[in-house]
């Protein structure tokens, strides 16, 4: 009997893109709104791509069954 095919969590997969090394990447949160009050310092590190934390990566796996190798 085959196995079932296992669901990629969507909200995950739009959010997590896999590096080409294998490395999970993430966006950092708290730059959509009321930007005003923020200096541009703290605006420009919140820009870019980061890597997932090793404690977060075994929960990413589980909702991107296919997305990672």
């Amino acid at each position: 009997m085959a196995k079932m095919k296992l669901k990629t969590n969507r909200s995950a997969a739009k959010r997590l893109k896999v590096s080409g090394t294998g490395k999970i990447m993430r966006r950092k949160g708290w730059k959509g709104h009321l930007l005003s009050g923020k200096n541009a310092t703290r605006r420009r590190r919140l820009t870019g791509s980061f890597v997932v934390d090793k404690d977060n990566k075994k929960n990413i796996q589980r909702m991107l069954p296919y997305g990672l190798n």
